[in-house]
C-alpha cells in the first residue's frame, strides 16, 4: 500500500513501514488488555501519496515462532512537517562542546565573567567604604547606623524612582550604560580627585563647633557632615551591590537565558561569586600593605586607594565590553507573549497580607530577624576593629583577610548545603543560621563585657581582650554570612514553593516591600536609640546583647513554626500530585498485521474484561478515499 492513512493531521501511516520487534509483557494483565482491544474505524481518514507529512506512524511487528496472528498497539513518532505537502527533514542538532550547546556557552561564559567582575569590585568597594567612614578623623563606627538610615535609604529610594522613569524612555541597552557609567566615573574620580582634595572641602571647623554645642552623643550625625564625600562613597558602594548586582546583572541574565539554563548554571554563579570574594580579598590585602614599602611622608592610604580604584574602573570597563559583545553575538530566547501580572502593593496592603497569614508572618520574622541581628553585632564589632587597627591601611589589610576567609567559608558551606538539606531537611537547615549567630554573638559580647577577668587567661595565648573580641567578632561575621548565603537564602526561597500562586506572589511582594527594608534599618534604628540614650555605642553594648538574644530566640521560634507548616504543605502537595497521576487517561492506538490502525480513547478499554486475543477482531479500518 503506497498511501498514507491520516486522521485529521494527527496520525499517518508511512508507505514503507519500518520493522520493529515488540515483545509483550509476559504477565497476563497488560497483554490481556492490549489483545482485547477491538480496532474501531477512524472517521475522517484520507489517503495521500505523501508518506511523511504528519506526526505519528505505525510499525508492524514480526511474528515470533509459535505465536498466532496477533496485533499490538505500536506507535512510532515521525517528525512533523512545517506545512502540508513539505517533506520531513531531520532537525539539525546544534553543535556542542563538552556536552553543552555552543549557544548556551556563549551566554554562560560571558555572564560568569561579568558576575566575577561585578563581585570583585563589590568586595573592594565594601571593604574600602568601611575604612573611609570608620577610620576618618572625627568619625567612628557610630556613624554607620545614622548613615544607613538618613543617607543610604533616601538615596536608594531616589535612585529607584529615577531608574523607573529612565526605564520608560530608554532601551534596555541604553539604560544599562546610563546606570553603570556614572558609578565607574565616580569611583575613578574619588580615587584621583575627591580623596586627595578632601581636606579642602570638608567642613571640619563647622563640625567641631556643632560637636561642642550638641555633645559627643551626636558624634555620628555630625560626622556625616564632617566627611560628606566619604559618606557619598559609602552610599555609592552600597548602591553598587543593590543596583549593579540585583537590577542590572540579574535582569540581564534573566533576559538572555532560558529556564532550563538558569536551573543548571545559576548555582554555579554563587560558587563563582565566592571565588571572586577570595581573589578580591587578596587584592585589598596586597594594596593595603603598600605603605610598608613607601618612604616617609607619603600617604600610603592615598596610594592604595588610587590603585584599588583603578582596578574598579578597569573591571567596570570590562563589564561594559562583555555586555556590548553579548548583545551583538547572542540571540535572545523566545519568550511567551503572555505577561504575568505583578501585584503593585502599597505598604498598608503589604502589612495586611503579613497579618493575615501565619506562614507569611513566620517567614517575615526570619527576614527581619536576620537583618536586625547581623547589624547589631556588625557595627559593634567594627567599633572594636577601629580601636585595634586605627590606621586605614591596617584596617583595610584586616578587611582583606576577612573577605578572603568569608569567601572560603561560604564556598565550603555551599558544597555542604546540599548534604545538609538531603540528610536533615529544611527545618534543620533553617535553624543553623540563627544558632550560629547566637553562639558566636554570645562569645563576642561576653568578651566585651567580661574581658578584664579573662585577661590573664588570654595573655597566655598572646591575646588581649580587645584583640580576642575582634577575632571572635570576625568569626561571628564570617560564619553568619556563610550560613546566610548557603542555607538561609535557599531556605527562604524554598519556603515560597508549596504556597498557592496567589499567596506566593503577594506574600513575596509584601516581604520585599516591608520586611527587607525593616530588617536592614531596624538594627540601625535600635542602635541610634541606644547611642542617643546612653551616650555612646560602648555604653549601650550590654543592652544590645540583650536585644540580640531576644531577636534570635524569636527567629528560632519562627523557624520551628514554619518548619511544621512547610512540611505539612509539602506532604499535601505530594498527595495531590499522586492523585493527579492516578487520574491520567492514556489514549491507545492499535494496529493489526495488515498495517492499518485504530485509535481508542475510551478508558473502559483499559480494563482487562475482554476475551482472548484470538477472539479479537482483526478487521481493518475502512479509510475514506481522498
Amino acid at each position: 500500500m503506497e498511501a498514507v492513512l491520516q486522521t485529521k493531521g494527527l496520525l499517518s501511516l508511512p508507505s514503507k513501514p519500518k520493522i520493529r520487534a515488540f515483545y509483550p509483557i509476559p504477565q497476563g494483565g497488560l497483554r490481556h488488555r492490549f489483545n482485547s482491544l477491538k480496532p474501531k474505524s477512524l472517521e475522517g481518514l484520507s489517503l495521500s501519496s505523501d508518506g511523511f507529512q504528519k506526526v505519528q506512524s505505525f510499525s508492524t511487528k514480526p511474528q515470533l515462532v509459535g505465536q498466532k496472528n496477533r496485533f499490538f498497539p505500536i506507535c512510532r513518532a515521525e517528525a512533523a512537517a512545517a506545512a502540508d505537502g513539505e517533506p520531513v527533514l531531520e532537525e539539525k542538532e546544534s553543535p556542542k562542546f563538552m556536552g553543552i550547546e555552543v549557544v548556551t556557552l556563549k551566554k554562560i561564559i560571558p555572564l560568569g565573567a561579568m558576575f566575577f567582575c561585578i563581585l570583585f569590585n563589590y568586595t573592594i568597594l565594601r571593604d574600602t567604604k568601611d575604612v573611609l567612614v570608620v577610620t576618618a578623623k572625627g568619625s567612628s563606627a557610630e556613624i554607620i547606623p545614622f548613615l544607613k538610615t538618613w543617607v543610604n535609604l533616601p538615596m536608594a529610594v531616589g535612585f529607584m524612582l529615577l531608574y523607573t522613569k529612565l526605564a520608560n524612555v530608554l532601551s534596555k541597552e541604553a539604560l544599562f550604560y546610563t546606570v553603570i557609567l556614572p558609578f565607574i566615573a565616580f569611583f575613578g574620580a574619588f580615587g584621583f580627585i575627591l580623596y586627595p582634595l578632601s581636606n579642602y572641602f570638608h567642613p571640619t571647623a563647622l563640625a567641631d563647633n556643632l560637636l561642642n554645642i550638641l555633645g559627643p552623643r551626636f558624634l555620628g550625625p555630625i560626622a556625616i557632615l564632617r566627611i560628606w564625600s566619604f559618606c557619598l562613597f559609602y552610599v555609592m558602594a552600597e548602591l553598587w551591590g543593590s543596583v549593579v548586582i540585583s537590577v542590572l546583572f540579574w535582569g540581564f541574565a534573566n533576559q538572555i537565558t532560558t529556564v532550563d539554563e538558569a536551573k543548571k548554571f545559576y548555582p554555579l554563579f554563587g560558587l563563582g561569586a565566592n571565588v571572586a570574594l577570595i581573589f578580591s580579598g587578596r587584592t585589598v590585602k596586597y594594596f593595603s600593605n603598600l605603605r610598608k614599602s613607601l618612604g616617609p611622608g607619603v600617604d600610603g592610604w592615598a596610594v592604595s586607594l588610587k590603585a584599588m580604584m583603578s582596578i574598579v574602573v578597569g573591571m567596570g570597563v570590562a563589564i561594559c565590553f562583555i555586555y556590548w559583545w553579548v548583545n551583538r553575538n547572542v540571540p535572545l530566547p523566545t519568550r511567551s507573549k503572555k505577561k504575568k501580572e505583578k501585584p503593585n502593593l502599597s505598604t498598608m496592603e503589604s502589612l495586611k497580607i503579613l497579618a493575615s497569614s501565619k506562614y507569611i508572618r513566620d517567614l517575615a520574622t526570619l527576614v527581619v530577624a536576620y537583618g536586625i541581628s547581623i547589624n547589631l553585632v556588625e557595627v559593634t564589632w567594627k567599633s572594636k576593629l577601629k580601636a585595634q587597627f586605627p590606621s586605614p591601611n591596617e584596617y583595610s589589610s584586616f578587611m582583606g583577610d576577612f573577605s578572603t576567609a568569608t569567601g572560603i567559608a561560604t564556598f565550603t558551606m555551599m558544597l555542604l548545603s546540599q548534604w545538609i538539606f538531603d540528610k536533615y531537611g529544611w527545618g534543620t537547615a533553617a535553624k543553623i543560621t540563627p544558632t550560629v549567630l547566637l553562639l558566636t554573638g554570645v562569645g563576642f559580647f561576653s568578651l566585651i563585657l567580661f574581658g578584664d577577668p579573662l585577661a590573664p587567661t588570654l595573655t597566655k595565648f598572646g591575646l588581649t581582650p580587645l584583640l580576642a573580641a575582634v577575632y571572635v567578632g570576625a568569626m561571628q561575621n564570617i560564619f553568619s554570612k556563610s550560613a546566610k548565603y548557603s542555607l538561609f537564602d535557599p531556605c527562604k526561597e524554598m519556603a515560597y514553593i508549596p504556597l498557592d500562586e496567589d499567596t506566593k506572589v503577594k506574600g513575596k511582594a509584601a516581604i520585599d516591600v516591608v520586611c527587607n527594608p525593616l530588617g536592614k534599618s531596624g538594627g540601625a534604628l535600635i542602635q541610634q536609640f541606644m547611642i542617643l540614650s546612653f551616650g555612646s555605642l560602648a555604653n549601650s553594648t550590654p543592652y544590645l546583647g540583650g536585644v540580640l538574644l531576644v531577636i534570635v530566640l524569636a527567629w528560632l521560634g519562627a523557624a520551628r513554626s514554619l518548619d511544621g507548616q512547610f512540611t505539612a504543605l509539602r506532604r499535601e502537595e505530594e498527595i495531590e500530585k499522586e492523585m493527579e497521576r492516578a487520574e491520567v487517561k492514556i489514549p491507545i492506538v492499535s494496529q493489526d498485521e495488515s498495517g492499518n490502525g485504530s485509535l481508542t480513547s475510551d478508558s473502559s478499554s483499559l480494563n482487562p474484561t475482554g476475551g482472548d486475543s484470538a477472539d479479537a477482531s482483526t478487521e481493518p479500518s475502512s479509510p475514506r478515499n481522498l
